[in-house]
């Protein structure tokens, strides 16, 4: 077996190394926007506040419902337990990745904050990773529940009613 294949590893051990790599790049990248000056973060300040705050406290509450409702299956692998079921009930009759949605909310809450456009970067490569590990996840979802196609069909991925 290669290094990379033990890296990769077969339950997506990779994909968690690789989203911790993701979290600590967005939160040690400086905050950098040319256009941001001192009047227009000020001029700013209050809608900032109601971003950072009501994405924040969103972000929470899908982060926290989202981890008990699945609690008994709960693991850092995208791969699905061997004794999981099918979780459709609170936060996931709204969104299929409560947990990935939480990370994506923070960070756009800090974006929008900040507004910092190094963070707006890594914000949109971090959402192109967490739907890549999604649709991991799901593949595997749906081996192991066949009805998972429906509950994917009906439910969104991210964000409610939109995506």
């Amino acid at each position: 077996m290669s290094l990379l294949q033990a890296f990769k590893g077969h339950r997506g051990e990779y994909l968690v190394v690789l989203q911790f790599v993701l979290m600590f790049v967005f939160i040690l990248a400086p905050n950098w926007n040319p256009l941001a000056t001192a009047g227009v973060l000020a001029a700013l300040e209050p809608v900032r506040w109601i971003a950072l705050g009501g994405l924040g406290l969103v972000a929470l509450v899908f982060g926290a419902f989202g981890s008990i409702h699945i609690r008994d299956y709960l693991t850092p692998l995208p791969y699905p337990v061997d004794h999981s079921q099918l979780v459709r009930h609170g936060v996931y009759a709204w969104v299929r990745h409560p947990l990935y949605s939480s990370q994506l909310l923070a960070a756009l809450g800090w974006t929008l904050y900040t507004l910092s456009l190094s963070h707006l970067l890594i914000l949109a490569i971090g959402f192109v990773f967490f739907d890549y590990k999604a649709r991991k996840e799901e593949a595997w979802l749906t081996e192991r529940h066949p009805d998972y196609a429906d509950y994917a069909r009906e439910v969104r991925k991210f964000v409610p009613w939109i995506y």
